[in-house]
């Protein structure tokens, strides 16, 4: 089993910047890829960062250019840094961890950009 939490989530101007951490534990040496994912209001959740054990990183379109993933993989931790957050950035962020045989996920941090 594996706990994920997230945080540094809060509520930023449009332009600003923040850095989400997700932290994990219990049996963390089955974890491969590890990646966070977005919620809007109403709409579904999606994929924005991607990150592998050996360290190749992905990104959706939305947020390629802004957005960097990062993991540390001594401390058990990854890291989102969103730079020039957008008010269409606002959204609950959520970790997630995949291991051979199944997916675990955080509780969420919710990131509001105002405009």
């Amino acid at each position: 089993q594996v706990q994920l939490v997230e945080s540094g989530g809060g509520l930023v101007q449009a332009g600003g910047s923040l850095r989400l951490s997700c932290a994990a534990s219990g049996s963390t040496f089955n974890i491969n890829a590890m990646a966070w994912y977005r919620q809007a209001p109403g709409l579904q959740r999606e994929l924005i960062a991607t990150i592998t054990s050996g360290g190749s990183t992905n990104y959706a379109d939305s947020v390629n250019g802004r957005f960097t993933i990062s993991r540390d993989n001594a401390k058990n931790t990854v890291y989102l840094q969103m730079n020039s957050l957008k008010p269409e950035d606002t959204a609950v962020y959520y970790c997630y961890a995949a291991s051979l045989l199944r997916t675990f996920w955080g509780q969420g941090t919710q990131v509001t950009v105002s405009s």
